[in-house]
């Protein structure tokens, strides 16, 4: 039986950066979904796991970013889906949760074989991080309502690729079951 946990990716976020603007309606329209597959996912005890862009902060962990994004002009968008006290916390620095970071071997220990994705940036990073959980044999669930675009013709093009060619579940959150997930 599969076991599972919700990655929710680049949402602890300052949106300080080039597309800012064309990202942020998207991720107002996404934020209650996300609320409610981390209530969902919290509620079942399913592992949540933030991972997240270091903003070129090379001394920062995960308490800094946090800080930042909540003092920053958005804190709206980022403090409904802080992290909790049982929230786990990867810091990555390119557009893979994968690339450099410890999330394969902390998957590999929590016995993880299903990811279920949400957050941003839907046609760059779930786009790219949806590919390496592929190939590391890992299931992956893309909740379609809890990923937030910069263009919404190229977020199509990506989810599409992830079904067709990463064999990825797209579908809403609320679909998602994570009871059945439990091992």
């Amino acid at each position: 039986m599969r076991k599972s946990a919700l990655i929710v990716i680049d949402m602890i976020n300052t949106y300080e950066h080039a597309d800012a603007e064309l990202l942020l309606p998207s991720v107002s329209k996404i934020l209650p979904a996300i609320v409610q597959l981390l209530e969902r996912a919290r509620a079942r005890e399913v592992p949540v796991i933030y991972v997240n862009d270091n903003f070129g902060e090379w001394r920062s962990h995960h308490g800094e970013l946090l800080e930042t994004a909540l003092s920053g002009p958005h804190a709206d968008l980022v403090e409904p889906i802080r992290p909790d006290e049982e929230s786990l916390f990867v810091v990555k620095a390119r557009h893979s949760i994968f690339f450099e970071t410890p999330l394969s071997y902390l998957l590999s220990q929590l016995e993880i074989d299903h990811v279920i994705l949400c957050g941003q940036v839907t046609e760059q990073c779930v786009l790219y991080s949806a590919l390496d959980a592929h190939i590391r044999h890992l299931h992956v669930t893309v909740a379609e309502d809890s990923v937030a675009h910069i263009h919404a013709d190229l977020a199509d093009a990506a989810l599409r690729m992830m079904r067709r060619n990463m064999g990825a579940e797209i579908t809403a959150g609320d679909s998602i079951e994570f009871a059945a997930d439990r091992g």
